[in-house]
């Protein structure tokens, strides 16, 4: 049968139930198609996910090489010698959000999601992140005018650390001993790498060590924000977007507060036309590599986390030193080379740690194998094609086991309900006879006589007696 349905341009069409059951047919045979997946399933994604992401690493390497080279360049008195390293990288915060924006309008079907923060949103969780960025990076550089570099490198690899204790207060990470055992080695590795004699400082100390705590810190909320999918921050372009306005604002203050602005714009670098120009030119151009970096780390947390990119980081720092001691001929002491190697060895257990947490990690795949996230995994039950006897015996018990006592009596009170409503609604009933008939033959089948009228009460019973035969006769 055909129902009609009225349009608004005033047409009546007709819809069969039959299509709108083969299109629920449909999304029932979509949902039951979804499925865990099996051991060599798994082990197909996380290739598949690692090869992606070295592919991210080697950028974010590339380009964080030549931003290191062009800092070099820049603030050294044998090159360039420009004072205000904190000025410089205000600029390159201002750069990065004028190349997300155009990256948003031009192509908006990539980097532009199609909702956006709102004012209390933007406040407490994009304006919070901008701010500890700032201060990570105005406190370390602060730092550096107090201590040395190397002194500053053994005190900044313990940013690890409050990576994974922010990571954890966070719930980004899950706890385990094993992890944190893998962490701290890490830290002993690169504190043994870097270890030269020096003299302590304790005021650049604690700058240090505060930066460290911030970046922990601002790290694990750009995880929170990528992961922002109903405020339209799960785009790394976009992202930065609303967050290099906060940075740069931070940095500005910060190096206005630090450095002497009026001394920098009166100093030789902007005393001539040409001179302007060529030091306007040095301070943009580099903001598009600072751009590119700090978009491949965001597509490094998105897609991996927090600890992974931290941990990264300091394989391109054991990278860098062992390619310093091979092209360069860099003298490494016998300390620095057990630190290195002790190093490495963390970050291998620790990659094998995240193969097993993958393995053992059930995950839900759509019908063409595509890892479905979390919130998009259906409620209902999935399929263990392929998946782990121990799970389908798991479910298989579930459905023989017991019902409790609450279930069990919930369901009689169902049952009696349902026979008083059945009851009710009868005009009679014939289980008087079909007892007196098991009782007459119980070996015999049960037979309804329908021709004999049920009995009734002796006021009125040949009217009734008149309508029994009358429903009988059209019956027939």
């Amino acid at each position: 049968m055909l129902n009609p349905q009225q349009h608004p341009d005033s047409t009546v069409r007709f819809s069969s139930p039959r299509q709108s059951s083969d299109s629920q047919r449909e999304a029932n045979a979509l949902v039951h198609s979804v499925h865990l997946a099996s051991l060599a399933e798994k082990k197909r994604l996380w290739w598949t996910n690692a090869l992606v992401n070295l592919l991210f690493i080697a950028s974010w390497f590339f380009f964080a090489i030549m931003i290191s080279v062009y800092n070099k360049w820049m603030f050294s008195p044998e090159h360039y010698g420009f004072p205000s390293p904190l000025f410089v990288t205000t600029i390159h915060m201002w750069v990065q959000f004028m190349l997300a924006a155009l990256l948003r309008y031009t192509m908006p079907g990539h980097f532009r999601p199609e909702k956006r923060p709102n004012r209390i949103d933007y406040i407490r969780k994009a304006v919070p992140t901008g701010i500890t960025t700032g201060l990570d990076i105005g406190l370390s550089n602060l730092s550096l005018k107090i201590i040395t570099l190397s002194f500053y490198t053994m005190c900044k690899s313990s940013s690890l650390v409050f990576v994974l204790l922010f990571a954890f207060i966070l719930r980004l990470e899950t706890f385990s001993f094993r992890l944190v055992g893998v962490i701290i080695l890490i830290c002993v590795g690169v504190l043994l790498m870097v270890a030269t004699e020096t003299h302590f400082v304790l005021s650049g100390f604690l700058l240090v060590t505060s930066a460290s705590a911030l970046g922990g810190l601002r790290w694990s909320l750009t995880q929170l924000l990528l992961r922002s999918k109903n405020v339209g921050l799960d785009n790394p372009a976009a992202t930065l977007f609303w967050l290099a306005p906060v940075m740069g604002l931070t940095l500005a203050i910060t190096s206005a507060l630090v450095d002497s602005w009026s001394a920098v714009f009166h100093s030789h670098f902007f005393a001539t036309p040409e001179e302007t120009f060529k030091t306007l030119f040095f301070l943009f151009c580099p903001g598009v590599l600072a751009f590119c970096m700090v978009l491949s780390e965001f597509y490094i947390i998105q897609r991996a986390g927090v600890v992974p990119m931290s941990i990264a980081g300091i394989a391109k720092e054991v990278t860098t030193i062992i390619c310093a001691a091979w092209l360069f001929g860099d003298e490494l002491t016998p300390l620095n080379i057990t630190g290195v190697a002790i190093t490495a060895c963390g970050i291998a257990l620790y990659t094998y740690h995240k193969y097993r947490r993958s393995m053992d990690k059930n995950v839900a795949l759509d019908p063409h194998g595509n890892p479905l996230p979390e919130e998009e995994v259906p409620s209902g039950e999935i399929a263990l094609e392929g998946g782990y006897a121990s799970e389908r015996q798991r479910l298989t018990e579930d459905v023989d086991e017991p019902l409790g006592e609450e279930e069990s009596e919930h369901q009689n009170v169902s049952a009696h309900a349902d026979e008083h409503h059945t009851e009710t609604q009868l005009l009679f009933t014939v289980e008087e006879d079909e007892e007196e008939e098991g009782h007459a033959h119980p070996s015999s089948k049960v037979v309804r006589q329908d021709s004999l009228p049920p009995p009734y009460s002796e006021d009125g019973d040949d009217s009734l007696h008149q309508v029994w035969d009358d429903g009988r006769g059209r019956v027939t």
